[in-house]
């Protein structure tokens, strides 16, 4: 990887992913082993005006390491200090830029309780930061990184060098980060959203059916009022930002209490360092009451167990198949771009901007809505191919919003 192509992919984290502003705090989260690039997004964001830029260093070995061999009760712990820290970051509205990395096999043969307990700690204590996050008062972005261990994981016959070379150049690609100008491609990019989002925001469908081979055949209620987001987002203060990159998804809340019938995933899910695969959910009035997985079945349970609001859906993402992360036909296993190469839904937690008036409304006014709350938020993947997707208006006129794995409006 060039140093010239590293640059223009710090500089794009920054310009477009967090959008960093004069005067603004910026923290880091990145591998120890990909300092190089973490201190080019350091020195963009200084460049853009950021008053302190601070780097949270992570290592996988580390992590590990502390998963396999820590007293256990460490795994029930989060301290104050670290709740006092995001607090006090977020209150200077701090821009959050994240470089993503990791092994997806690097929890294999970990406890999976200590991981869940863990997760549920740390989120129950955190979740004043997690709320500003996903409320837009603060501004985020994520991008990935090739590992070693990754790129062997997603070309596997492949030597290293190779393997990293090739995940470099598909995550670019994906990320629409290989061009000239990243930025004027992103902007450009963003723009494509517009029609599609006015089209189903104006529909207002009170339901969604989705059908596939695979055996998906599930209706998701929508709430009155819902908002349709996609491509960039809009902080409470009126500064745009990309969340993600990379980006092809269309998503909005559903009805936490409309959710009826079975969704087999598409895709293996790397979480938490272990893999789901082969796995399905059955729901009834939005719950899940039924799951199975081929491998990962224990940690798809801890996954539904990690509060009453993980076994409900908090998003519901359409994504054509024509996408150019669909159309390269690679499995990341990583929920960033496998998430962006497939519809998808998500349990656990909704993003209240998806309802009108949404950031303003109390933690019961949203439940009221059908908007659903939980500490965790977890990406599957379940589109196919062969899609089909029917919007159903609230008069029960049917309209069809996806065929063949396209959207056709």
């Amino acid at each position: 990887m060039t140093e010239s192509r590293l640059k223009k992919y710090a500089e794009l984290l920054v310009r477009v992913g967090g959008n960093v502003k004069a005067g603004q705090p910026v923290v880091i989260s990145c591998d120890v082993e990909n300092a190089t690039l973490a201190r080019f997004v350091q020195d963009y964001a200084y460049d853009a005006g950021a008053s302190d830029v601070t780097i949270d260093w992570t290592d996988d070995v580390s992590t590990r390491a502390r998963y396999l061999r820590a007293a256990n009760d460490v795994f029930d712990d989060f301290p104050d200090w670290r709740v006092d820290r995001f607090k006090y970051l977020d209150d200077k509205g701090t821009a959050y830029l994240r470089i993503e990395s990791s092994d997806p096999d690097l929890l294999n043969g970990v406890d999976p309780d200590r991981i869940r307990r863990f997760m549920q700690i740390s989120r129950q204590k955190a979740k004043e930061h997690g709320i500003r996050m996903m409320t837009n008062e603060l501004r985020w972005s994520i991008i990935a990184v090739p590992s070693p261990k990754w790129a062997l994981k997603v070309f596997p016959n492949l030597d290293e060098a190779k393997a990293v070379e090739a995940l470099w150049d598909a995550i670019l690609k994906g990320a629409r980060a290989d061009g000239d100008n990243p930025i004027a491609d992103w902007d450009d990019h963003c723009k494509t959203f517009v029609t599609r989002l006015e089209y189903l925001n104006k529909k207002q469908f009170a339901s969604l059916r989705f059908t596939n081979s695979l055996g998906t055949d599930v209706t998701v209620g929508l709430p009155k009022n819902h908002i349709w987001r996609g491509g960039g987002a809009t902080s409470q203060d009126g500064i745009a930002f990309c969340p993600n990159l990379p980006t092809e998804e269309i998503f909005t809340a559903p009805d936490r209490n409309k959710v009826d019938g079975i969704v087999a995933a598409s895709m293996p899910l790397s979480y938490q360092g272990s893999l789901i695969e082969d796995f399905s959910l059955t729901f009834k009035d939005g719950k899940v009451v039924d799951y199975k997985a081929k491998n990962g079945q224990e940690m798809l349970k801890n996954i539904l167990g990690t509060d009453e609001g993980a076994k409900y859906l908090g998003e519901v993402a359409l994504v054509a198949n024509s996408s150019p992360i669909s159309q390269m036909n690679v499995l990341f296993y990583n929920t960033l771009f496998d998430e962006n190469a497939s519809s998808h839904f998500a349990l656990g937690k909704a993003y209240p901007s998806c309802v009108e008036g949404g950031n303003d409304m109390s933690e019961e006014a949203l439940l009221k809505a059908g908007i659903n709350d939980s500490i965790t938020h977890v990406d599957f993947m379940f589109g196919t191919a062969d899609m089909t997707v029917i919007g159903i208006d609230a008069d029960g006129n049917e309209s069809v919003v996806m065929e063949n794995g396209e959207l056709i409006f």
